[in-house]
């Protein structure tokens, strides 16, 4: 993966933020040296001075209006009051600034009042999958499955915990010295986590992984060469069966939109139960009950961890019980939730191969307090779990479905499984895309016969190897 080159001058002021710069050939540099040069000089000087005007102008509507009644209005008549109030200011000041870049600090200022100031902009750029912020001026984002460089800066590092504050006091979490990571959500569900000094060397930090406004389904990853056809149907019939898969993979390779996905196949006529540590799934059916975890308070106290909703998600009568990610000791009530009757239940978590997936499933067993023995552990697992799908991530940003096992039992101490589909890698082509291709491996699983007892009738063709 490249990123483009960042280059400073030593003319430049200190105050003036690092920004991309298009890494050029040889040939362009030898051709045209000055315009590779100037043009990003007077870019930044024109940048400054923007934000500076931005800076001033919103101090002083700050300082000269009671904020407190405007911000409790209606969203659209808020911002058309700030734009108003920010438009008179300028044309109080003199801003010596083109139309077009007082039009921007307007927006700039509706932003910081009701916004997330300079992310607001990306936030509305559905392109961009992730906004990964290093520090106050340096800011990433990942457009299509690779990262670039992002010409959004904030003032300071004042500035971007101010931001960072605005986002977690929102769902009723903190940040300071004595609390200095969190988890938290925006507003459409899109997943944050913050770090602050002490423990964040070079200033505040932030992740914000996107969450998609358009619901994805089965007949978009066939388009996007995710699944195959066979994985499709199979997983269909999987999931209305009412079998237990667990969704492995690693960190965004697309575990909780498979979730999402599959999810769909669920009958409206069932009462599903969400347990999530940040609230972001989009479940389409009319019957859903949402839980999500809470922190420990100033105090200390009040925490509710996923394994305590998972407790008590059993005394709500649910059909199926969905759990975002399982991370620690709710992985046991998980597994009995499974095999005392709490079947169709689906619930990812990070692994990078199937069999890696039944050992972490393991060692979280272990993190409930209970000692048990290994072999108990593991035939809890073996009866609970059906199938484990595997998700990766490649290098050319494409998430795809690697492989789909199915769990047979045990054979002395260990878990055995099949593999029922896989995706064979043949190489990269010229443009550093991966390329082969899915196949069925020949194994028709059980599952089949499971399916045809609850009325879905699952064609064997689907398993047989090309």
């Amino acid at each position: 993966m490249l990123f483009r080159n960042q280059k400073t001058r030593p003319e430049d002021s200190p105050e003036v933020p690092v920004t991309k710069v298009q890494e050029q050939s040889p040939v362009e540099k030898t051709i045209d040296p000055p315009a590779a040069t100037s043009a990003p000089k007077r870019n930044l000087e024109a940048e400054k001075q923007e934000r500076d005007w931005l800076h001033r102008i919103h101090e002083k509507l700050m300082t000269s209006v009671d904020m407190s009644q405007i911000v409790n209005l209606p969203k659209r008549s808020a911002r058309n009051q700030i734009r108003e109030i920010a438009q008179r200011l300028i044309d109080e000041e003199s801003v010596p600034l083109p139309a077009s870049a007082r039009v921007r600090i307007v927006k700039g200022i509706e932003d910081e009042i009701l916004g997330l100031g300079p992310l607001e902009p990306l936030l509305s750029d559905s392109s961009v999958a992730d906004i990964l912020v290093n520090r106050s001026d340096s800011v990433y984002v990942e457009r299509h499955g690779l990262l670039e460089q992002s010409d959004v800066v904030f003032r300071d590092d004042a500035h971007l915990l101010h931001i960072i504050d605005r986002i977690v006091s929102n769902v009723g979490r903190r940040i300071d010295e004595s609390s200095p990571m969190v988890d938290a959500r925006l507003a459409d569900g899109s997943r944050v986590n913050a770090i602050i000094p002490p423990l964040a060397i070079d200033g505040p930090s932030m992740s914000i992984r996107r969450f998609t406004v358009e619901r994805l389904n089965i007949e978009q990853l066939l388009d996007n060469d995710s699944v195959s056809s066979a994985m499709a149907e199979s997983l269909n019939s999987i999931v209305r069966s009412r079998l237990n898969v667990l969704i492995s993979g690693g960190t965004g390779s697309g575990k909780t939109t498979m979730l999402n996905i599959l999810s769909n196949f669920i009958s409206t006529k069932e009462r599903v139960v969400t347990i999530e540590d940040s609230a972001e799934l989009q479940l389409q059916q009319p019957h859903v009950v949402r839980l999500e975890t809470r922190p420990a308070n100033v105090e200390g106290s009040g925490e509710v961890t996923q394994r305590d909703l998972v407790k008590n998600s059993l005394r709500m009568r649910p059909d199926r019980i969905i759990i975002g990610e399982v991370r620690g000791g709710e992985a046991l009530d998980m597994l009995q939730a499974m095999n005392t009757g709490h079947d169709g239940s689906l619930a990812t978590v990070h692994a990078n191969n199937p069999r890696d997936a039944l050992s972490r499933l393991e060692n979280m067993v272990t993190m409930s307090g209970l000692t048990l023995p290994a072999r108990t552990i593991r035939s809890q697992i073996a009866s609970a779990i059906d199938l484990v799908i595997q998700l990766e991530r490649m290098e050319d940003g494409k998430r795809r479905v690697t492989s789909v096992q199915e769990i047979q039992g045990m054979e002395g101490e260990i878990i055995t499984m099949s593999e029922i589909f896989a995706f064979k890698r043949s190489g990269v082509d010229s443009e550093n895309r991966v390329t082969g291709r899915f196949l069925a491996t020949g194994v028709v699983p059980k599952f089949v016969d499971h399916a045809r007892a609850r009325g879905y009738d699952m064609d064997i063709s689907l398993f047989h190897p090309d």
